[in-house]
């Protein structure tokens, strides 16, 4: 090969890959946040799960598990009816790592009580690292942790599947969940004639003996493959909540007939399905006509998880972004040294570390809660502020970390692409951006005092940084118009941006100054790069983000 050959095919000025790095040691606004939040009992745990989950060969199965999707076998080869969902091995890998590291139960004791302690955080902490990795395998993961919660309104159902659930076993058998080491558990709300409307639902559930058998449909299921549902239709005596495994008691499949797999934007390593049931087996969880009243308890945490999960997007997006921008130069400096990148770079960075201690705040309310009435108050009234803030953050970040890296960050051999298709789907899923906001009204309308006591804590805990008095006036003027609801996504972003100055005044108050600045103090910009900061202070934010 000659000099002039080996030139051209030199590969110069590129980074390299961000790989066999400790997603845990090396975000110390992650870290810090979890201390602050009563999490640092479990740092030598998280340590070696950030180690794991950083690896190339993780990030490999990642990959794999997203171009090779899922696909479903309604039929085996003699024409008897299967409806079985086939996985790539790295979907599996990914689900095993996951599951015996305990995503999936960490938060309940062996007969479904709360775990209490920081175990919300300490299990966050992971579900946000994973989240970085590969979100699409954390659908069942998180369903599974959260129908635990609503299981526990019928405590016999819930006391046959614990056991079960209890384990740190992954085991992707076709049977009956009763045979296997573990299980994962799904959710089927929504029908095509109502959506989030789940009053609307046509979905019918006969009484047959201690059971009820099932007719009817569901538009999202997800995730099929799992070893039982918590689904919703239609009893006698109103709309109701049910367990319905894959498999009847006397080992058949259960009539749970798959039409087909969602074909979605992201996702894509998870199924998502619609099924129509023809008389499935199913058992009650809760009073007939309660089932909102149930499954609610179930979609709480897995908001919670909406949340951590786009934060963790949004973490990897930043320093995928920031690692490029060390490396590669341009105009004869390194990329992050450029004035405007950085400042670009240092507005992302301190957006993340704000999202990041408000994650941690929200789950440290959920550990709290059980004992706690204030506590329990913040878990109810921010949980869809701080989702809907968090979650409708993100898509927007992910655009902004790929401009960051340019081309390289819009082709599918980068992480950036999937992330930025995944990024929708916590906003959309679990209640929408106007869902989250009509439950902040309905939770002023049932707990006014309550939620008032929030808003007071939260004024305290800004006290004295720039613009915090008057984000929360302008949040009790607007919550009390009378076309409240024609303007709550105001409040609701404003009270979610105070929430967040709070939490982060917990973690790092002087980072917290410099976002009540940029983001309460006057005329908030939206695209990141207009706040400005000193050059020390966008050095202090990036080392914090990514230590060089």
């Amino acid at each position: 090969m000659t000099d002039a050959t080996s030139a051209i095919h030199a590969v110069l000025n590129q980074s390299p890959p961000f790989e066999d790095i400790n997603l845990f040691e090396l975000d110390r606004p992650l870290v810090e946040a979890v201390a602050m939040n009563e999490g640092s009992f479990a740092y030598v745990d998280h340590a070696e799960f950030g180690q794991l989950w950083g690896s190339a060969e993780m990030a490999q199965r990642a990959r794999l598990a997203n171009e090779n999707t899922p696909k479903l076998r309604t039929f085996d080869a003699r024409g008897n009816r299967r409806d079985e969902v086939e996985f790539h091995p790295a979907y599996h890998e990914l689900m095993a790592r996951s599951i015996a590291a305990g995503i999936h139960n960490s938060t309940w004791t062996r007969d479904g009580k709360s775990a209490r302690g920081a175990s919300e955080v300490a299990r966050a902490a992971k579900f946000y690292m994973a989240a970085q990795v590969e979100t699409g395998h954390l659908c069942p993961i998180t369903m599974t942790r959260a129908a635990v919660g609503a299981l526990a309104m019928q405590p016999d159902v819930l006391a046959q599947v614990m056991p079960v659930i209890a384990s740190r076993d992954y085991d992707p058998s076709f049977a009956p969940w009763s045979a296997k080491r573990g299980m994962t558990l799904g959710m089927g709300m929504t029908e095509r004639q109502g959506g989030t409307d789940v009053r609307t639902n046509m979905t019918r559930a006969m009484r047959d003996g201690d059971a009820y058998r099932i007719s009817g449909h569901k538009w999202f299921m997800s995730a099929p493959m799992c070893d039982a549902f918590l689904v919703l239709a239609q009893a006698e005596d109103g709309l109701s909540c049910f367990f319905m495994p894959r498999f009847r008691p006397d080992g058949s499949l259960n009539a749970l007939n798959f039409q087909r797999l969602k074909d979605k934007l992201g996702n894509r390593s998870n199924a998502s399905s619609e099924v129509e049931f023809n008389d499935a087996y199913a058992l009650r969880v809760g009073d007939e006509g309660k089932g909102i009243r149930t499954i609610i308890q179930m979609v709480q945490l897995t908001r919670q998880d909406c949340a951590t999960a786009s934060a963790g997007l949004m973490r990897s997006g930043l320093v995928h972004a920031l690692h490029h921008a060390r490396h590669r130069s341009v105009f004869q400096k390194h990329l992050a040294d450029q004035p405007m990148m950085q400042s670009v770079l240092a507005d992302m960075a301190l957006h993340v570390e704000a999202s990041t201690a408000l994650v941690m705040r929200l789950c440290r309310a959920f550990d709290l809660a059980p004992e706690d009435t204030s506590e329990a108050a913040y878990m109810r009234f921010l949980t869809p502020v701080v989702k809907y803030w968090v979650c409708k953050s993100a898509p927007g970040f992910l655009y902004e970390a790929m401009e960051c890296m340019g081309g390289n960050g819009y082709v599918e051999e980068g992480i950036l692409a999937r992330h930025y298709r995944e990024a929708p789907v916590n906003a959309i899923w679990e209640g929408s951006g106007n869902v989250m906001c009509l439950d902040v009204l309905r939770a002023l309308s049932r707990e006014g005092d309550a939620s008032t006591a929030v808003l007071q804590d939260l004024m305290l805990e800004t006290r004295g940084l720039p613009g915090a008095a008057d984000t929360a006036a302008f949040i009790i003027r607007t919550l009390l118009r009378p076309d409240s609801e024609r303007v709550a996504r105001q409040a609701v972003e404003s009270l979610a941006l105070l929430a967040a100055c709070a939490a982060l005044n917990m973690v790092h108050p002087p980072h917290a100054e410099l976002f009540a600045r940029t983001r309460l103090d006057g005329a908030r910009n939206a695209i990141y790069g207009t706040a400005e900061l000193t050059e020390a202070q966008g050095r202090g934010l990036l080392e914090r983000a990514l230590p060089q």
